[in-house]
């Protein structure tokens, strides 16, 4: 069974998509088959991956004009990620779209219907805690709240941990909080430091990974790739990825999920 994991944000800018689509390929590339949903009305995956507006059949494609789902689900050339993008959508026709998310059990069809082929479902999430962010939040096993390192971002974090209380109590009982991932961090600037000081001592759950404010991820952005894929030496923001993947899966196994490592082993003998 898939492990689905809605990256949500209460406020813009705060890296969400870059997370969703780095982190689903730091666990494709650990060797876990992963599959990375883009709710976003604004198709932030495919401008991620300098794609255009239009490019892609995805989401839209499905859910409106009812295309099978295994048509618009991309295999990408890492063998163990594929992307369900967006999809075409007019900008006019959002309310459309944002309607069927919302009133229809469209995305817990298509949860339904592929959780068996992946060991993790990252789904990335438009920014905001509207109906498409909860219906999101409905069909998901786990959520990762992106905290960006500065203040408004941090008087923010309240609404979306309110957010998500209300539908584990009221709608999912099966969600659970991974954690609080600080972003964007600069712990040589004071008001950052000041910042992660406070949410680690006062908040829940906040990752003891975090990911740096660094320019890599605007060379990444303008090549459209993640930032594993750049050429010459792996950055080490990369691997920031790597080690969330790997607490992230810790945490899965310690709440008693599917990580497809086995706990039982047997004794061995070293020489």
């Amino acid at each position: 069974m898939a492990n689905i994991i809605s990256i949500v944000s209460s406020k813009g800018g705060t890296g969400k998509t870059t997370v969703a689509l780095n982190l689903a390929v730091a666990l494709a590339e650990s060797g876990d088959s992963t599959l990375l949903i883009d709710v976003d009305p604004l198709g932030a995956i495919g401008f991620s991956l300098a794609r255009s507006d239009t490019e892609w059949r995805g989401l839209a494609e499905h859910i409106v004009d009812e295309t099978l789902l295994d048509d618009v689900i991309m295999q990408t050339k890492l063998p163990q990620l594929s992307i369900l993008p967006r999809g075409c959508l007019d900008p006019l026709d959002i309310d459309i779209y944002e309607n069927v998310l919302r009133c229809s059990p469209a995305l817990q069809d298509i949860i339904t219907a592929v959780q068996h082929r992946f060991r993790y479902i990252i789904i990335d999430t438009p920014s905001g805690l509207g109906s498409v962010t909860r219906a999101a939040l409905a069909v998901s096993t786990h959520t990762l709240l992106p905290l960006q390192a500065e203040p408004l971002a941090l008087r923010a974090i309240s609404q979306s941990l309110h957010v998500l209380q209300h539908v584990k109590e009221n709608e999912n009982p099966d969600l659970e909080l991974l954690g609080i991932l600080a972003i964007m961090v600069e712990l040589n600037m004071d008001v950052s430091f000041t910042i992660m000081n406070t949410a680690w001592s006062s908040l829940p759950g906040v990752m003891e990974t975090y990911i740096p404010r660094a320019e890599v991820f605007h060379l990444a952005s303008e090549k459209g790739v993640p930032v594993s894929f750049l050429p010459g030496r792996c950055p080490p923001e990369a691997k920031r990825f790597e080690i969330l993947a790997t607490e992230i899966q810790t945490i899965i196994q310690n709440l008693g999920g599917d990580t497809g490592v086995e706990d039982e082993r047997p004794q061995r003998e070293l020489v």
